[in-house]
Parts: C-alpha cells; sequence; structure tokens
C-alpha cells in the first residue's frame, strides 16, 4: 500500500471564493493532495489529508460510533484550528450541506456560510451531475459536481465546463485513498476538501445501505 503517513505540517487557512473568477490553473500550478479516508485518533472517523510533499495538511475527527452519519463536520488544519464547518441543514427536500467559515458551533452568531452543496435529484439517469454548489457570499460562482463520488471520479465544474477540483483514484491503494486536486486560485485546498466532505456524508459507502444509494454512485 502506498505511503499515506505524514512528515511535518504547517497549517493552511482557508480562502473564500473570490469574484471576479481568474483564468483556470495550469497542471502545474494544481494542488495535489492525498486523502485517506481514516482518522488518525483511535475509535474515530475522518479523514487525514496530506500535501504534494506527504506533509500533513488537513485533518477529520469525528466522534462516535463508526459509519453513522454526522449533523455536523469540522475541518481542521494541523494544529487542530478549525477552518470550515460543514452542517447538514435540516429539513431540506433534497439532502442539502451548508460549508460555514471557521468554527461555526463555538460562535454561531458569527458563523458565515460560504457555499450550499445540494445533491442532485433528477429522474433522468442521463445526467451526469451528482451535487450543485451554490455560493452564498456576494459575487462567488457556482459550481456542479459532476461524475461518481463512490467510484472516486467526479469533478466540480464552473459554469463553463472547467474544472476547480477532482477527485482522482489511486492506483493499488482501494477507495479509501484517493487524489484531490484543486484550482488554488479559484477554489482552493481548504474549500475543496469542505465539499469532499459533503459529498461523503452524501454518498459514502456503509452510512446507508439503500440500493438507490448505489444506483447514484453509477451515474
Amino acid at each position: 500500500m502506498a505511503k499515506v503517513h505524514p512528515n511535518a505540517a504547517d497549517p493552511a487557512e482557508p480562502p473564500p471564493p473570490s469574484s471576479p473568477a481568474p483564468a483556470p490553473a495550469t497542471e502545474e500550478e494544481l494542488l495535489s493532495l492525498t486523502v485517506w479516508r481514516k482518522s488518525l485518533l483511535f475509535n474515530c472517523d475522518g479523514f487525514t489529508v496530506f500535501d504534494a510533499k506527504g506533509d500533513l495538511a488537513f485533518r477529520v475527527d469525528c466522534y462516535g460510533a463508526r459509519g453513522r452519519r454526522h449533523a455536523e463536520v469540522v475541518l481542521m488544519d494541523v494544529a487542530g484550528k478549525p477552518l470550515l464547518t460543514i452542517r447538514r441543514r435540516k429539513l431540506s427536500l433534497a439532502e442539502q450541506w451548508v460549508i460555514y467559515d471557521g468554527d461555526a458551533a463555538a460562535e454561531p452568531s458569527k458563523a458565515r456560510p460560504l457555499l450550499s452543496v445540494r445533491r442532485h435529484v433528477s429522474l433522468r439517469s442521463s445526467t451526469k451531475a451528482v451535487a450543485h454548489v451554490t455560493p452564498l457570499v456576494p459575487g462567488a460562482s457556482a459550481f456542479v459536481v459532476e461524475g461518481s463520488y463512490g467510484r472516486r471520479a467526479c469533478a466540480v465544474l464552473d459554469a463553463h465546463g472547467d474544472a476547480v477540483a477532482e477527485v482522482r483514484r489511486k492506483e493499488s491503494v482501494g477507495d479509501d485513498v484517493f487524489r484531490l486536486v484543486a484550482d488554488p486560485k479559484r477554489l482552493g485546498a481548504p474549500l475543496a476538501m469542505g465539499l469532499v466532505i459533503a459529498l461523503d456524508e452524501m454518498f459514502a459507502a456503509g452510512r446507508r445501505g439503500s440500493s438507490l444509494l448505489r444506483w447514484t454512485w453509477s451515474v
């Protein structure tokens, strides 16, 4: 199995969506992260994320029974500082998550919503969309997620069809370790990881046994 353990680490701050959108990054400018769908803490669900040098970049530690869906997930830097809060919206017709700046639970009155991520619902099996990303700050861009998160092959696309982030498989390591590639000028690594967390809660194996969920993966 490929190496997934960290070396040293520096914390990263989440940039808010910006407008107007700059030109898409070249392949050399893209940020490449390795995402391990596992917490480094015992008896926790979560993620451990490494940068291109193998250094720890982000972490997610969710306490409680393994495999359960969560109402709220916090993306942290290496030191444990909350960067983003990903919270499920209650009583919505379609499954929806809101990404907030910082720790939304600690200071709810100051919680600043950045993005809304809504699961795509359609009777048309031919559609490629699996989720829609709506900005909640002035001047930011909307995105659509196409592909299959379950197969670790999906992309976050802008209105022109350009990818601002992609989930890609890593060969010979299974589904729990995969690549996340993000455009630092248009989305950034923290927000891209926030979208991955929302998609994982929507589509990850073991969270719900419904066959409908497995069909969604095949879209």
